[in-house]
């Protein structure tokens, strides 16, 4: 049976990996805070050298292997930030080391796994599937496997993160963290519970990966593989190990909507200028989708990651733009003259729009053949701003229709 990690375990893993992984800035965040109703406090893991917390549990994981076990090797299984903390670490202690990354893995993560030295093998098409073939690959080369949350030594180091929280913030009252198979929320409940039993301690998950939550209520795993933002914590079942700490030391798990994690990785670039994946802000967007149960308190929660692809990270700054009402679509049919463009132009300018992009569509066959419509792209300070720029455009016999 495998040993459950105790404190004394996560402050070893401390020794252990100290000045070898960053002891990450835990600051307030005043329009955080004031956004929140809480006084919150937010961990940069997102400034480790692998733009994530991972790094922790994989070198303290590899610093606990015998010789001949660094001598033969090892093998994980990881989405993206666990495999590039083994990869990372490995190549820098002279282990060799195989990652096993499942189909549709992000390709920025794939990309930085290869550039630390480690050989990468896509296979499966979900984390199961992937956990499979690292354990085919690890038995058939004589590997050690290390498990990205369902191992103690990767859980202790997971912990050590409570940590540096509980030494930077006083008088803490509840630690906020990301669930997806659960070795950081069990790490860090071990030492934050060790230390101060009366600090709370909250996991999130997204709605569409509730792995946890089903586990602690004895319902089956998560059957569908729905898309999310936040993939790093899409585990559709919880760990075997970490469902024991996680029943015996959380107090509660919320879920929270991908609306809500869209809007907290938004609102992290734009308020706090740091980009931070999907699965590293879940902690943001359930103190923002559940203030209630955070308000008046002192708050800390963990940006676990920054690995976002920069496409999907773009996508997601302009969706918030759309759902804030700061950008916002307007089809306009116009004349098809000269100068209509032009005139249309100058409405928008008087009213300080900024034109974002611009479609011009004469083809389409509902159109009078001397018409034509404009689909337009504009940037305005607020929804009451849109509203006002729509009625100036109608001021000037434009008819303008928003999407």
């Amino acid at each position: 049976m495998t040993t459950i990690p105790t404190i004394e375990d996560v402050q070893a893993a401390g020794e252990r990996i100290a000045g070898q992984v960053m002891n990450t800035p835990c600051v307030p965040s005043e329009t955080l805070s004031r956004i929140a109703g809480c006084e919150l406090f937010l961990k940069f893991e997102n400034l480790q050298f692998t733009a994530s917390f991972k790094e922790r549990g994989a070198l303290n994981k590899l610093l606990c292997l015998w010789p001949r076990e660094r001598i033969a090797g090892v093998c994980a299984m990881s989405a993206g930030n666990h495999a590039q903390g083994v990869a990372y670490h490995a190549a820098r202690l002279g282990i060799a080391a195989t990652i096993v990354m499942p189909v549709g893995t992000p390709m920025t993560k794939v990309a930085r796994t290869r550039e630390h030295g480690a050989k990468v093998i896509i296979s499966g098409s979900n984390f199961s599937e992937s956990c499979a073939a690292a354990e085919r690959e690890a038995k058939m080369f004589g590997l050690t496997l290390i498990h990205p949350f369902d191992d103690p030594e990767v859980i202790a180091g997971q912990g050590t993160l409570a940590l540096e929280m509980l030494a930077r913030v006083e008088d803490l009252d509840t630690i906020v963290v990301p669930i997806g198979g659960g070795g950081l929320i069990s790490g860090i409940a071990i030492a934050a519970k060790a230390m101060r039993p009366d600090v709370r301690i909250i996991g999130v998950q997204s709605q569409t990966y509730p792995s946890m939550v089903r586990a602690m209520t004895d319902l089956p795993p998560v059957e569908d593989a729905p898309l999310t933002i936040a993939e790093g914590i899409a585990v559709k079942k919880a760990g075997a190990l970490t469902r024991q700490i996680v029943r015996a030391h959380v107090d509660d798990i919320l879920l929270v909507e991908e609306a809500s994690i869209e809007h907290a990785v938004a609102l992290l670039q734009s308020v706090e200028k740091t980009v931070v994946e999907g699965a590293g802000a879940v902690g943001l967007a359930a103190i923002l989708e559940h203030p209630e149960k955070f308000e008046g308190t002192r708050v800390v929660t963990p940006l676990t990651g920054g690995n976002i692809d920069s496409r999907m990270f773009a996508s997601v700054i302009l969706r918030n733009l759309v759902r804030s009402g700061r950008l916002i679509r307007i089809d306009v049919p116009i004349t098809d003259r000269p100068g209509a463009l032009a005139e249309l132009a100058t409405v928008l300018a008087a009213q300080g729009a900024n034109i974002v992009d611009v479609a011009h569509d004469r083809l389409s066959l509902s159109l009078n053949p001397k018409g034509a419509t404009l689909a337009i792209g504009v940037e305005v300070e607020s929804r009451e701003h849109g509203e006002a720029v729509a009625q100036s455009l109608r001021e000037a016999g434009f008819d303008p229709s928003g999407r």
